[in-house]
């Protein structure tokens, strides 16, 4: 990931106590959209994998930069990047530099956020922050844009972007939570080296030449060499023997679809794929859901893109979604041990709709607040079955 400074270096103004004291004096209401007008963008952690994706897409997707500001550590700190036809210098990050900025792309971790977010939403930015770090926060809007777009503007300086994994999978569950009520969801994830970072890409690309010529991999980055294996997601474990990235698609999954109560269980594992996870998923619904209405469903869904032919047993792989937008998703089929139940599997790119992407794609959302309307794969509001 992107290299920033540690959480012990403290801003020159501004103490960062908490989110809520930072934030509420630098708006005058929760709703906020942004100006209609080119914006001042700050990228803080623009040295990093998500960060060197949200400039290539900020330039691919047109959106209204006026002035563009690299942030990262004082140890990249006057390296130069091209973007858009322009050299531009990477800046430390200080007080300094986020004022007369209107939007921060922050995904530099939650150390970092913390310390920075507060600042910069106090200097009048709107945060769209990709860590960890204000994603339980019931103050804080937790945003899909296809999902709940309706969210992002009950902010108060800071939006924050789910977990890769989550965004995935409730792009899937969405629309069908639509049509009938879920009652739980069980998922097995399948994450590339990519979720760890740029660092992880390169070991595994390394150690996969070392093992094809018969040395041993030792890996520095990731707990286990990735070459030629896979083992369960690395996060802490916790007291109830779930990871952090585990319980991080409980408790996320629940606050983005307004689903308190929904139970969901899931294993995280890492594979040797260098980008886009994948995902089994397990649906049961209050009542029977016949598979070609849910295949219809998610064909129209937005960001989600069918991959589907039983005939010749083809369905989405990592290498169909890398480097592209949609969740591919696809081997809908009935669960044979419960009849309200369904089976689906989806891989989406981690690194574009799993962080860069959806941050850009909440950043869109402020600049029309018509788009705030609630979508059609909104989640009922009778919520999920006890």
């Amino acid at each position: 990931m992107s290299e920033v400074p540690s959480a012990s270096a403290s801003p020159s103004t501004v103490p960062p106590s908490t989110l809520t004291t930072t934030t509420t004096s630098a708006t005058t209401h929760a709703t906020r959209a942004l100006p209609q007008r080119p914006l001042h963008v700050a990228v803080l952690g623009a040295t990093g994998a998500v960060g060197q994706e949200l400039l290539t897409l900020l330039a691919e997707r047109r959106f209204p930069v006026g002035r563009l500001t690299l942030l990262a550590s004082p140890r990249s700190a006057g390296q130069t990047l091209e973007w858009n036809g322009q050299i531009l210098t990477i800046q430390p990050v200080s007080a300094e530099a986020f004022e007369g900025v209107d939007v921060v792309l922050a995904s530099a971790g939650g150390s970092v956020s913390k310390q920075w977010a507060p600042v910069a939403a106090a200097a009048g930015a709107v945060v769209i922050d990709n860590s960890s770090a204000f994603r339980m926060d019931p103050t804080v809007p937790l945003v899909v844009p296809e999902v709940n777009p309706e969210a992002a503007f009950a902010h108060n300086g800071v939006i924050a972007n789910p977990n890769c994994t989550t965004i995935l999978m409730t792009l899937a569950l969405a629309p069908l939570a639509a049509r009938r009520p879920l009652r739980r969801v069980v998922v097995s994830t399948y994450q590339s080296a990519s979720g760890a970072g740029a660092r992880a890409m390169e070991e595994l690309r390394q150690l996969s030449r070392t093992v094809l010529d018969g040395g041993t991999p030792e890996s520095e980055v990731l707990p286990h060499s990735l070459a030629f294996n896979l083992f369960l997601h690395n996060s802490p474990l916790q007291d109830n023997s779930y990871c952090e990235e585990e319980l991080k698609m409980l408790h996320e999954t629940r606050k983005i679809m307004g689903l308190p109560d929904l139970r969901v269980s899931a294993t995280c594992v890492r594979v040797p794929v260098l980008r886009a996870h994948s995902e089994a998923i397990n649906i049961e619904f209050t009542e029977p859901f016949p598979v070609e209405e849910a295949r219809q469903l998610l064909a129209a869904a937005p960001g989600v893109e069918l991959i589907e032919d039983f005939a010749a047993n083809r369905f989405p792989m990592p290498t169909d979604v890398t480097g592209r937008d949609p969740v591919a998703v696809g081997r809908i089929r009935q669960d044979l041990s419960e009849p309200n139940a369904l089976e689906l599997w989806l891989c989406g790119d981690q690194i574009r709709k799993g962080a860069a992407l959806n941050a850009i794609q909440i950043a869109e959302l402020l600049l029309d607040p018509a788009r705030a309307e609630a979508p059609a794969s909104a989640a009922p509001s009778a919520g999920a079955a006890a």
